[in-house]
C-alpha cells in the first residue's frame, strides 16, 4: 500500500522523521511526501505563503536532501512529491515550476474560491444560497480545469467543498458526471483521500455516491491519507485499508 499524500513541516505537517516512523509502524510499502505549494504571483498568494509558511517553492531542494538521507534508513519507498494549488490563470507558472523542480509526482488541488479558502466556514455561511451554489459551480469548473490541464499526476480530494458545512450537499449528480468525464479523458488520477475521515466530516473523498459515478466511468484511484500528524497517519491507514477492501477500489500505483 502506497500513501502518496502526507505532509511534513515543509508545509503544515509534522517532522519528516516522525511521519516516516509512523508509515513504518502502519506497515506501508511506500510513502509520498507531498507538501503544499503555491506559485501564484499575486499579492494575495504571497500574503498567504508568508502567513502560513507554505514555502516549498523555496525549500523543496532542502526537503529533497532530507528525503534522500532517509531513503538509506528505511525499507519504505519514499517519494518526493508536491501538492500544488491550481488556478486556471496560473497554469504557465505551475508548468514552469514543476518542470524545473522535477518532483517524483505532482498532486493538484483547488483550495481557493474567489479569495476565500474552501474551508472558511464563516465566509461561505455568510453568503446567500445562490452565491453558495455559484461558489460550488466555480469549484467544479476549477477541478475540471485542473484535470484538463494534465499538469498533475493526482487530483486531490476532488469534492473538497463537502468538508465545509455551508457548501455540503450542493454537488449534484450532474457535477459528479462532469468531473467523472474530465477524469476519464485525463492522465490525472483522483485519490481516495482520508483527510477528514477521523474528524468532524467523518468521510472519505470522494463521497460514496461520487465514488460510484467515477467507478462507472472506468476510473482508478491512488491512496492518500492527507495526514499531517503521525497518529493521524496510523488511524487513516487502517480506515483506508478497510474502505479499499469494502468498496473494491480499483487502485493505481504510479509508475515512478
Amino acid at each position: 500500500m502506497h500513501d502518496y499524500h502526507v505532509h511534513t513541516t515543509y508545509s503544515d505537517g509534522s517532522l519528516l522523521p516522525r511521519m516516516v516512523a509512523a508509515a513504518e509502524q502502519a506497515g506501508l510499502d511506500g510513502l509520498g511526501l507531498a507538501d503544499h505549494c503555491n506559485v501564484f504571483d499575486t499579492e494575495g498568494a504571497r500574503a498567504y505563503r508568508d502567513a502560513f509558511g507554505f514555502n516549498l517553492d523555496l525549500t523543496h531542494e532542502r526537503r529533497r536532501r532530507a528525503i534522500e538521507r532517509y531513503r538509506d534508513r528505511t525499507d519504505l519507498r519514499l517519494y518526493d512529491g508536491v501538492e500544488m494549488d491550481y488556478h486556471p490563470d496560473h497554469e504557465d507558472a505551475i508548468d514552469e515550476f514543476l518542470a524545473d523542480a522535477a518532483f517524483d509526482y505532482a498532486i493538484g488541488s483547488v483550495h481557493q474560491l474567489d479569495g476565500a479558502n474552501v474551508h472558511d466556514r464563516e465566509h461561505f455561511a455568510a453568503l446567500s444560497p445562490t452565491q453558495r451554489e455559484r461558489a460550488v459551480e466555480t469549484y467544479v469548473d476549477r477541478v475540471v480545469g485542473l484535470l484538463d490541464s494534465d499538469l498533475f499526476d493526482i487530483a486531490a480530494h476532488i469534492d473538497l467543498v463537502e468538508r465545509n458545512p455551508a457548501l455540503r450537499g450542493l454537488l449534484s449528480e450532474n457535477h459528479y458526471r462532469r468531473i467523472a468525464d474530465a477524469v476519464a479523458a485525463s492522465q490525472t488520477v483522483p485519490e481516495i483521500n482520508a483527510g477528514r475521515v477521523t474528524r468532524e466530516y467523518g468521510d472519505f473523498h470522494p463521497s460514496e455516491e461520487f465514488f460510484e459515478t467515477l467507478v462507472d466511468a472506468g476510473v482508478g484511484f491512488t491512496i492518500g491519507s492527507d495526514a499531517h500528524e503521525p497518529q493521524e497517519l496510523l488511524e487513516c491507514t487502517d480506515r483506508l485499508e478497510s474502505t479499499v477492501e469494502h468498496r473494491d477500489v480499483p487502485i493505481v500505483e504510479l509508475d515512478l
